[in-house]
């Protein structure tokens, strides 16, 4: 099976041992990577309103921080992802779809 890496061309930083740029875009992606999870955390087990909706702000700030953060390494060349396998997706696809089936509220499954 062929997997094909989805890449832009990557932008050459310095090899030395102080941290360079990518060092640094990637500490931060993973820094906000671990924020959201906790604010989600969070989230799900918050039982004051005014709190949660704070949290949620931050949180929405937070994720697109991440977000904007990812689409700049992309970008840089410096996020790879791998293309998927079309017949492996179809698979998934159609084990969900058996999933669907046995939800109680099946008419209102798209």
């Amino acid at each position: 099976m062929n997997q094909t890496k989805i890449q832009n061309p990557e932008t050459q930083t310095p090899k030395t041992p102080q941290m360079n740029e990518r060092d640094f875009l990637n500490d931060i992606l993973t820094t906000e990577k671990y924020m959201t999870h906790s604010y989600s955390t969070f989230l799900n087990e918050a039982s004051h309103n005014s709190l949660y909706q704070d949290v949620l702000n931050i949180f929405t700030e937070t994720q697109n921080c991440q977000r904007e953060l990812y689409n700049l390494m992309f970008k840089k060349g410096w996020y790879t992802l791998e293309a998927a396998d079309q017949q492996k997706l179809q698979q998934t696809y159609q084990q969900f779809q058996g999933y669907a089936n046995q939800f109680p509220y099946n008419n209102m499954v798209q």
